[in-house]
């Protein structure tokens, strides 16, 4: 079994290019910034991992994805190689995107909460002299 469940921030904005040929298809790329529980002194706090995604999934992360956001994705782990200008051989390793979803609200990205004046402060206003009535104490 191959899957990755990864949460993190966007490095950068998505790259974003089309296929070539009659039915162009939208490839998004982006590197997520995951946190590393454990480390050792000296080590990188974070790993930088490369993903990839296609069709609507690659479309949805040109929309809406910025830099800097927090998102959860899950998929699959894909190698391969090339060889580059120079001639050397390049070991690539990415995640092919099959689910993406954001893992904060607007509001928490930018670090200013926006209450909603409808709930007012989330709590209900409780009548004193009520407390024998309550089940509970």
């Amino acid at each position: 079994m191959n899957k990755v469940i990864l949460m993190g921030r966007l490095t950068r904005d998505p790259e974003i290019r089309y296929s070539a040929g009659e039915k162009s298809t939208a490839v998004a790329r982006y590197t997520l910034a995951s946190n590393r529980v454990f480390k050792r002194e000296g080590d990188p706090s974070a790993d930088f991992i490369s993903c990839v995604a296609f069709g609507k999934s690659a479309e949805f992360a040109e929309k809406y994805f910025r830099q800097g956001i927090k998102i959860i994705i899950t998929g699959r782990i894909q190698t391969g190689s090339y060889t580059n200008k120079d001639g050397q051989k390049v070991y690539t390793t990415d995640v092919v995107i099959e689910e993406q979803e954001f893992a904060e609200s607007k509001a928490s990205a930018s670090g200013t909460p926006t209450p909603n004046k409808e709930l007012g402060d989330g709590f209900m206003n409780i009548p004193d002299g009520i407390d024998d009535e309550l089940p509970f104490s």
